[in-house]
């Protein structure tokens, strides 16, 4: 495909126009995607997430311009909340990213979460690959700071980075479940701020309570940053790269790929025997099962076999139980 030779050769105008019918998620999007696909699995992906105010679009710039002064080329995701009114991203961090601008190893993207929980955008996923396929080293996923349930990022990233800062939260909002347990590394930003001692205390204690188990093996360590001034920048980069050298020499990172893998197929199979088992469901059908749900007639499990025993034309009983 053209389109992904010029993407892959450099040309920025290409690669934006491969994102934007990546996007698009139609036929012309997955012949797109089959074409960059063998170019892809090279790329350090680094998810950065965190509550909003952290200060993580000013952190992931001055990590950008760290690994540009050491030679690497990086892109970066910007996944931004969506508009109700025109879908498109409201936020725009990249105007918080002119730093990088002019920068031929740099590339910067918004996208929409166009709705999607979890802090990621549904095409998300193939917007990396693109990145990947276009030969950046490491492509940074910074998502919407939407909060605990935005823990989709760790299906994604080979490395996460979870910001912090001092004076947000309570004392117990550090060993809460949810967006802390998927940290690699954590950052506390703003550590110039009073307070910072404490927050790192909360997170050292919400380390220890697993009794020293951590994810494959890795303790995330806290780097403590002031991203408006650099400090410490190259040392929260350096914890960053040492996680992916932590999963290469214990061989985890091709376990992280082909687990990812493996989901993203799962889900294109589910929504694609969806798709086409609506296609097929004859409206009369259709009409017939959603009267007599709404009636309390027939329940929505019962209506989901009776729908499939329509289309596929086998009998109920053959329907596996208990999957999705």
């Amino acid at each position: 495909m053209e389109l992904v030779a010029k993407a892959r050769a450099g040309n920025r105008r290409a690669l934006a126009r491969l994102i934007t019918l990546v996007e698009a998620g139609d036929a012309q999007a997955q012949t797109a995607l089959a074409a960059l696909y063998p170019y892809t699995g090279h790329a350090h992906i680094v998810g950065v997430t965190g509550a909003p105010g952290t200060g993580k679009s000013t952190l992931v710039t001055q990590m950008a311009l760290h690994w540009r002064s050491l030679g690497r080329t990086v892109a970066v995701l910007a996944v931004d909340p969506t508009s109700p009114f025109s879908g498109g991203a409201i936020l725009g961090d990249r105007i918080r990213m002119q730093a990088l601008g002019g920068d031929s190893g740099c590339y910067i993207r918004s996208m929409a979460s166009r709705g999607s929980l979890g802090g990621l955008s549904r095409a998300t996923g193939d917007a990396v690959k693109a990145l990947d396929a276009a030969g950046f080293d490491i492509v940074i996923v910074e998502t919407v700071g939407a909060g605990q349930a935005e823990v989709e990022i760790a299906r994604e990233a080979h490395t996460v980075v979870v910001v912090e800062v001092p004076g947000m939260g309570d004392d117990i909002q550090a060993i809460k479940a949810g967006i802390l347990e998927i940290a690699d590394v954590f950052v506390v930003n703003k550590a110039d701020r009073e307070g910072v001692e404490r927050t790192v205390r909360q997170l050292q204690m919400m380390l220890h309570l697993g009794s020293g188990e951590h994810r494959d093996g890795w303790e995330p360590p806290i780097v403590q940053t002031v991203s408006n001034t650099g400090k410490n920048i190259a040392e929260a980069a350096a914890a960053v790269e040492r996680h992916l050298a932590h999963l290469k020499s214990n061989n985890l990172l091709e376990l992280r790929e082909r687990e990812r893998i493996e989901r993203e197929w799962k889900v294109i199979m589910r929504e694609t025997l969806l798709r086409q088992l609506l296609q097929r469901l004859e409206p009369h059908v259709h009409e017939q099962l959603l009267k007599q749900m709404s009636e309390r007639q027939l329940d929505p499990y019962a209506a989901a076999n009776q729908a499939i025993e329509s289309v596929l034309e086998f009998p109920q009983s053959a329907t596996p139980s208990g999957q999705s």
